[in-house]
């Protein structure tokens, strides 16, 4: 059905700053943003680098060596330092980063930049309020800084943006890819960033960042695993964004031996923008999934196509976390659907996406390590009532990588990520990978 995919490039972007930074003089000045994903760096071997943010002073401190964090507020000071991690190697520069609710201490030292303190602000203040964030401000010491949007430890959860009817996005020779940007931690720092691939190099930039308003609550949330596609719809030059709901999940706990429902959901927006460049925060609704019987307590891993008679959406339901599996809905519409399938004998399958195959439609996963025997590390292959039908030729990479292919002239491009991670021991899981790209042979 597909020939055998081999490896040519790994790609690894890491940058604490995104495109588009400025560079700031010494003392305070205004660092309006729509989102909280902000970066601060500057070149300094001692000093303060300082977010302020709703009456809040948010500090990395690098001083004989040692980094901390200071947060400064109404209700007092704080000062946070790892008891292993503080200690930096010959520092050449500091950094904050804030990611969702999350600040961080950043060293820059021989082999990049390392996390060396990190806090959870949810008790301290309100770091998605768009109101707060169009007045945040930022300081440095010295000769000043760069400060602008946070960029990314790596790379996963990426998809090819498309057109309706599934085949890729192209301008000129290139493609695009939707990517989730790795924060200093688990999901809830990561967003969505769409990525410009010229596939001749392989090369990759870095041309846009999507954040989301969800419909039930208020602020501004860095929710990633998304599928960005182009769609004719009413009028010309419209998008639709299918998203899910990690940005502000946390390990869920147990109740009962089971673990608890996070909300975590699939959500839908529509723009005119052009979301391939720049900043935007889209504005979603539900995207309603069907999961009758399939004990189902979330969904995530969007993934659209469209026909002559309807839409089709892949995706993934959990039983539990983390228990889940891949399933297909269709239908007239996008809010009126129905389950056509699911691979309900799966316990560590994700990546859920539709492809055409020499005008057959096919659905692709993958198989965790963390699957059944006869399950482990491999890219199975679904028909429409999710059904097994053969296996992706192809390595399978650390992690759980997605099977992301495109028709590129006579061949097969795919592009997956691996689990390395970045950034320092203090982070722990979360700050993937590197962005793996193959061709069919």
């Amino acid at each position: 059905m597909l020939p055998r995919l081999e490896v040519v490039r790994r790609l690894r972007p890491f940058d604490l700053l995104a495109p588009g930074a400025d560079p700031h003089a010494s003392g305070t000045s205004a660092l309006p943003r729509v989102a909280p994903y902000v970066a601060a760096t500057a070149a300094v071997t001692s000093g303060e680098v300082a977010l302020h943010l709703a009456g809040h002073r948010l500090a990395a401190t690098l001083d004989d060596g040692s980094v901390s964090l200071t947060t400064a507020g109404p209700d007092g000071a704080r000062e946070l330092r790892s008891r292993r991690f503080h200690r930096a190697v010959e520092p050449t520069g500091l950094g904050v980063t804030l990611t969702g609710t999350h600040l961080t201490a950043w060293s820059r030292e021989a082999d990049g930049w390392v996390a060396r303190a990190r806090h959870d602000l949810r008790d301290v203040v309100d770091t998605r309020d768009e109101a707060a964030l169009a007045d945040l401000h930022v300081s440095f010491p010295g000769d000043g800084g760069m400060a602008g949007g946070f960029g990314q430890l790596g790379l996963r959860d990426v998809r090819f943006v498309t057109e309706e009817d599934g085949s890729p996005w192209r301008d000129g020779d290139d493609l695009f890819l939707t990517a989730t940007s790795a924060g200093p931690g688990f999901f809830d720092t990561a967003h969505t960033s769409v990525w410009r691939l010229d596939p001749a190099g392989p090369t990759l930039e870095h041309s846009a960042d999507l954040f989301f308003r969800r419909p039930d609550r208020p602020g501004v949330f860095g929710d990633h695993a998304t599928h960005l596609v182009r769609s004719s719809g009413d009028g010309p030059g419209r998008w639709l964004v299918a998203t899910s709901t990690w940005g502000d999940f946390e390990q869920p706990t147990t109740r009962a031996g089971r673990r608890t429902a996070s909300g975590l959901r699939v959500t839908l927006a529509e723009s005119a923008a052009n979301l391939l460049r720049g900043t935007h925060v889209l504005d979603t609704r539900e995207l309603p999934l069907p999961t009758d019987g399939l004990d189902s307590i979330a969904t995530w891993d969007p993934h659209l196509v469209r026909r002559d008679d309807g839409w089709l959406v892949g995706f993934v339901s959990a039983r539990k976390f983390f228990d889940f599996h891949p399933g297909l809905a269709g239908g007239p519409a996008l809010d009126d659907l129905r389950l056509l399938g699911a691979a309900t004998d799966r316990r560590a399958t994700e990546g859920t996406t539709i492809l055409d195959v020499d005008g057959r439609l096919v659905v692709l996963a993958s198989d965790g390590r963390d699957s059944h025997r006869g399950q482990r590390g491999r890219f199975p292959v679904f028909d429409l009532a999710m059904g097994e039908v053969g296996v992706l030729d192809a390595s399978y990479p650390t992690n759980l990588p997605w099977p992301t292919l495109a028709r590129v002239d006579d061949t097969w491009l795919m592009a997956t990520f691996n689990g390395r991670p970045a950034g320092g021991k203090l982070l722990g899981y979360g700050t993937h990978g590197d962005l793996v790209v193959m061709r069919s042979t």
